[in-house]
């Protein structure tokens, strides 16, 4: 049986489900806004997550020009999402107070997304799989994840389909675990700079989206650390102290080589 009702904007976008979504705790006028700002968030992470996959997939069929017009859309979200912060900090850290205390557990610390992000990456971290429930669809989501090739693999077989040398090792490598610096690959990513001008635009992309990931990190602990200072995050989580751990480099290797070249 089709259903003949007639396609519209509202509908299409089920934009009455969407502004329905938001269910503040309190009366306090900013747990609005803190609201939709999150759930945008999350709107960011799952297109990006759908980029992602589609660049690796670009990588691993040897599509540079796919790749690259793929990176670009996701370096244009990324500045997107660190736009955002600009919003959340129109907001003091008294008007965050006066419903901080509604939002108990809750905690930005337990966006999947935010971690399949991680994972898809090559940032494999298995402890963190404990602030997700078994069984719930995060969980599922994140198992998956752990046991599938990232982003980085794709890139070495990208390599490796352009003739390079690319370790075996690395090639084959534990995909459970996180991405780790290899001096090997670091002299081989010399000579796809000095010898292969369009690998090397794709090492670039590489190393932007590493900067825009670090940026949207540094912006948030930025507005953290202006918003509640030392106190412990929503939720109980670690706070600043954890989210400056964090201020480090996905693709180390491409980074290490940066005075070689």
């Amino acid at each position: 049986m089709t259903d003949n009702k007639a396609l519209t904007y509202t509908n299409y976008l089920r934009v009455d489900e969407l502004l329905g979504l938001q269910t503040p705790k309190s009366d306090e006028h900013d747990e609005v806004l803190f609201i939709i700002i999150h759930q945008v968030y999350e709107l960011w992470f799952k297109q990006i997550l759908h980029e992602v996959d589609f660049l690796a997939a670009s990588l691993d069929e040897n599509k540079p020009v796919r790749a690259l017009h793929t990176f670009r859309r996701v370096l244009t979200i990324l500045k997107t999402v660190v736009g955002q912060v600009d919003v959340l900090e129109t907001m003091t850290p008294l008007e965050f107070n006066s419903f901080r205390d509604r939002l108990e557990s809750a905690s930005g610390f337990q966006s999947h997304q935010f971690r399949e992000l991680e994972f898809l990456l090559g940032q494999k971290r298995t402890a963190l799989l404990t602030n997700f429930p078994a069984g719930t669809p995060g969980r599922a989501a994140l198992d998956r994840r752990l046991t599938e090739r990232t982003l980085w693999d794709a890139f070495l077989r990208f390599l490796a389909g352009q003739g390079f040398a690319v370790p075996d090792e690395l090639l084959h490598r534990d995909v459970t675990q996180p991405v780790t610096p290899s001096p090997a690959l670091q002299r081989l990513l010399v000579d796809v700079y000095r010898t292969d001008a369009r690998a090397s635009r794709v090492c670039e992309r590489m190393v932007d989206l590493d900067e825009g990931i670090q940026e949207w990190r540094y912006r948030h602990v930025k507005m953290v650390a202006r918003t509640i200072g030392s106190k412990r995050g929503t939720g109980g989580s670690p706070g600043v102290q954890y989210l400056l751990s964090t201020l480090k480099p996905v693709f180390e290797d491409l980074w290490a080589i940066r005075s070689e070249l």
